[in-house]
Formats: structure tokens, C-alpha cells, sequence
């Protein structure tokens, strides 16, 4: 198969070969001979019916210092690419929402990575509300007596942004804490969004789990355990990434919440477990893959691929 794929991604000067997810897509891509494109979410245009981006041929290699060429910018039609890669990081913010709203207008005539509707609609500290049975004691709300109430009832609590990503804002507040009322001041002036308020699982200690599920099935997993005195355990905050093996718990959540993955074409996820909790689902631009390579002898940019060739040429039947 012989396909033209266009990345939407970060700058890729700044992206470390030896973790990023999308550097190891565009790797196994190139191995099987798909020219790569390569631009970023602020150069894409829609006018007359038709969404065009200014992008430059893309090539990639695992040399530390030397690891991209770009060629020349030039105005593509991105209804003529067969694949679009939607990987750029988060904030989910109004940028990331316009453009989920603007690769619509290709979708899935050019197969978009993951589905763009269903990225708008699954936010992962919201999604994950869908199935309240896997989850932690979670409340989502701006109402400070709420707040407070679910404090008194669960003592040790983390509060983060509803929008959040990387561990960035996120606190434990224990019983005997007295900064809430300043955090949620503080919350209050840099976010117009409710926050989310979860009762604190002491089994972060041990780590947590990032799950890669690849249509909706698991396929290979990590622990990620944090520093001492943290209690952060995304690898932006120093978390060490383990070996780890998926128990039978986990294989609960990904049946549970695999068929709702599949369905709306999130082909490529990562959800995010602690203990027996099921704490975020990651559809925006999942991370893990290189790690899981490494501790299990595997591939799943391969698997990945092989999935989005299946889906493309169910689109073509």
C-alpha cells in the first residue's frame, strides 16, 4: 500500500527521538515508503470548501542532533493526502477544538488519526466520566462549597485543571492542608473551566499505568512511578518509566471502554490507570509507545499502521 501522509504536529526540532510517539509514527511510516508532510496547526487555511496547509516534505532519522530534514513549504490540499496525522499536544483549547472542527471537511475521505468529531467530543478528563463504575470519587465543578464538601468527605484529594496535560496544575491537598481556598482563587483567575476535584488514590506510589489501546484493544503497557515527594506520575514531572505487565483489572477497563474506542475511530489511545482506577483516556495525542518498544521487543508504531491501512481501505469500499 502506498500512502501520502500529512503530520500535524508540533515543531519537530524540539521533539526527543528517544520518547516521542509521533517521531516513531513518522519513522515507521517512512520505512514503508509513504512520502511524509510536515506542518504545524497554524498552518492550516480553509476557504471556497477547500482546507489547504503550508507544508514541507519531511524526512526523519534516529540520529540525536541531525533527526529531520524539511524541504521547501508549499501549499498542499489536504483532501489529497490519504492520511492525516492529528498529533499535535495539547492545551485543549479553542486552537486544538477549530482545527478537530476544520479537518471534518477531509474526514474520512482523508483518513484523519485519530477521528477529529470524536477528539472534540472526548476531552480526556471528560470522556472518562462516561464510565463512572471504572473511575475514582470525581466531581467536576466552579461551586466551592461542592468543593469543600467533597473534601470533608474524602480528606485527601488532587485538584487539577479540567484541561490540563502533563501534570502541569496538578495538586494533592491533604487533610491538614491550607491552601485550597488560595488554589481555587488561583484556579478561579487562570481558568474560566470548572476544575476536577478526585479523591487521592495512595497507590501512585507504585506508579501509573499508560495503556495503549490500538482499536480498542490493549496492546502494550508501562508503569510510570513518581519521583519521591511527588506525587505527579506523568514523565514531563521526572515519573521513571517500568516494565510492567497488564493485570486483570486492566484487561476489565480496556474490554469495558474498548468498544466505545473503536467505534468512534480512536485508533490510537492511552488511558491512564492507578490501582484498580481508570483516571483519564487519551485520545488527543498518546504517549508510550517507544517505552513499551523498549521493555517489550515490540513495535506498535507497526501495529498502529497496520490499523490505520485497515481503516483506510474501509474507506475505500
Amino acid at each position: 500500500m502506498q500512502l501520502t501522509v500529512a503530520i500535524q504536529m508540533d515543531p519537530i526540532e524540539s521533539v526527543d527521538i528517544d520518547a516521542d510517539s509521533t517521531f516513531a509514527l513518522a519513522l515507521e511510516a517512512q520505512r514503508r515508503g509513504y512520502p511524509l508532510h510536515h506542518y504545524l496547526p497554524q498552518n492550516l487555511s480553509f476557504g471556497a470548501g477547500r482546507l489547504r496547509a503550508r507544508a514541507r516534505p519531511l524526512k526523519v532519522r534516529r540520529k540525536k542532533g541531525d533527526h529531520f530534514t524539511l524541504g521547501e513549504p508549499a501549499v498542499i490540499e489536504l483532501a489529497e493526502m490519504d492520511v492525516v496525522l492529528m498529533r499535535q499536544d495539547p492545551p485543549f483549547d479553542m486552537a486544538y477544538i477549530t482545527a478537530t472542527h476544520l479537518l471534518e471537511h477531509v474526514h474520512p475521505r482523508t483518513l484523519v488519526v485519530n477521528d477529529p468529531a470524536h477528539v472534540r467530543n472526548a476531552p480526556e478528563k471528560l470522556f472518562v466520566t462516561h464510565f463512572p463504575h471504572l473511575m475514582p470519587p470525581t466531581l467536576i465543578t466552579s461551586d466551592r462549597r461542592e468543593i469543600l464538601a467533597f473534601r470533608k468527605a474524602h480528606k485527601d484529594i488532587i485538584v487539577k485543571p479540567l484541561y490540563g496535560n502533563g501534570g502541569a496544575g496538578v495538586f494533592h491537598i491533604t487533610p491538614d492542608d491550607e491552601n485550597l481556598n488560595a488554589l481555587l482563587e488561583m484556579f478561579t483567575r487562570l481558568f474560566r473551566e470548572p476544575v476536577i476535584v478526585q479523591a487521592y488514590l495512595p497507590e501512585i506510589r507504585q506508579g501509573d499505568k499508560r495503556i495503549i489501546l490500538i482499536e480498542g484493544k490493549a496492546a502494550g503497557v508501562i508503569n510510570r512511578v513518581p519521583p519521591p515527594g511527588e506525587a505527579r506520575a506523568n514523565m514531563h514531572a521526572g515519573a521513571t518509566p517500568l516494565k510492567a505487565k497488564l493485570s486483570k483489572r486492566d484487561m476489565e477497563i480496556c474490554e469495558a471502554i474498548g468498544p466505545a474506542l473503536k467505534e468512534r475511530g480512536l485508533i490510537f489511545a492511552g488511558i491512564d490507570v492507578i490501582g484498580k482506577y481508570l483516571t483519564e483516556i487519551n485520545v488527543t495525542s498518546p504517549t508510550g509507545i517507544q517505552q513499551i518498544d523498549r521493555f517489550d521487543g515490540v513495535t506498535l508504531e507497526a501495529d498502529i499502521w497496520d490499523a490505520i491501512e485497515r481503516r483506510y481501505q474501509e474507506t475505500r469500499a
